[in-house]
């Protein structure tokens, strides 16, 4: 309450704006004994509220909140950012605990199976096809059906089923084998710059040659469009789903490692960066230059390992007389005094759009200076 009245008498412009009523509501806040249960306690609250508020009405009739406002906002700013901090954290982690246990099963039934194999075969261009995927899928269900008659019982029916073998399929990056039961899995192996990353599963449950196949469980990254793709291809063609699926995870893990690269390599240079979580977009800040470049990529598919829409812009910390962009001569009308004119780096924007991101970076901290000046020629 102390602390309440020092507040009200600081910021007031003068003791005729707050009238009598409210002192008297403030004098009973004063005088009343600490509150003894929950209704007394939020009554007082929302006298201290009213009074906050009037204050602030007043307050703001005689005082400039300009220089407030550029505090609140600072305030603001640090907070969002510690916010998108914690999300990422947040679910980077939840992300990899709900999938831990079931990518562990399914990675122990892949190695089961690739053990269990009597034949490995690599495929190459038109070998894989819609024709060889019913072959699996037929393989998958006279298996089942024998392992069925088994366990009912039935042994003497099973030698009349022909016998498969039991095969798994290499396609690129992908892995196709028959599992227990009348399901198909594929596992995933991606990479970077050569080197190996994460494994990622997706299991196909083939129920009958007169139903679609559906998507039974994965370990696919839930912000990836997995049901939309099945949705999309696996009704109609089950190939291009799978297909489809290992584009998408490769795209997503090759945008990824570009983010972590640059950050390892000119962590140093970079203020602030913010990614989406399929990091199809990507946004950074040149910190090391007397201008701030802002460096924006949007990705228009989630499949592509070059962005679609780029803007790299600068802006001039300090502002001595007109300026002007690289591209074209910008007049502008000045009000509330000089405004900042930001400069486009076409160059910048032309090596993000043909190279990966830590080569476009390279080229682009080599030729700032340069493009900063010519950007800039009234800049000291």
């Amino acid at each position: 309450m102390e602390a309440s009245s020092h507040y009200l008498n600081y910021h007031l412009c003068s003791d005729d704006q707050l009238n009598w009523s409210k002192m008297q509501q403030l004098d009973q806040v004063k005088e009343k004994p600490v509150p003894l249960n929950m209704g007394e306690v939020l009554r007082s609250l929302f006298i201290f509220i009213q009074i906050d508020e009037w204050t602030l009405m007043e307050f703001s009739l005689c005082q400039n909140f300009s220089r407030a406002e550029d505090v609140r906002l600072e305030t603001t700013r640090a907070r969002f950012s510690n916010l998108l901090k914690r999300h990422a954290e947040l679910t980077e982690r939840l992300s990899r605990d709900s999938d831990k246990s079931v990518f562990e099963r399914l990675q122990r039934e892949f190695e089961a199976a690739h053990a269990s194999q009597t034949q490995e075969i690599c495929l190459d261009g038109e070998q894989w096809n819609d024709g060889l995927l019913a072959t699996i899928r037929e393989r998958v269900h006279m298996e089942a059906e024998r392992k069925a008659m088994v366990q009912q019982g039935d042994a003497a029916s099973a030698p009349n089923l022909p016998f498969h073998e039991k095969i798994t399929y290499r396609v690129g990056n992908k892995i196709i084998c028959c599992l227990d039961g009348p399901r198909i899995g594929v596992q995933y192996a991606t990479s970077f710059a050569g080197e190996p990353c994460e494994m990622f599963h997706c299991v196909l449950e083939s129920k009958s040659f007169l139903e679609k196949m559906t998507v039974l469980e994965h370990t696919i990254p839930f912000f990836l469009p997995i049901r939309e793709a099945e949705n999309d291809y696996l009704s109609s063609n089950a190939m291009k789903f799978i297909d489809y699926v290992g584009d998408l995870l490769q795209a997503y893990v090759d945008r990824r490692e570009q983010v972590r690269l640059i950050k390892e390599l000119y962590g140093n240079q970079i203020g602030e960066l913010y990614c989406s979580l399929p990091y199809h977009m990507i946004e950074f800040v040149l910190a090391d230059f007397n201008c701030k470049v802002i460096v924006s990529t949007r990705y228009g598919e989630l499949v592509s390992t070059l962005p679609s829409t780029i803007s790299v812009l600068a802006w001039p910390m300090h502002q001595h007389k007109k300026l002007r962009t690289s591209v074209a001569q910008i007049s502008r009308k000045e009000s509330h005094g000089n405004q900042l004119v930001p400069a486009r780096l076409a160059h910048a924007e032309d090596a993000l759009r043909s190279m990966s991101l830590p080569e476009a970076f390279a080229e682009i901290v080599l030729s700032m200076p340069k493009a900063l000046e010519e950007a800039f020629p009234d800049q000291s």
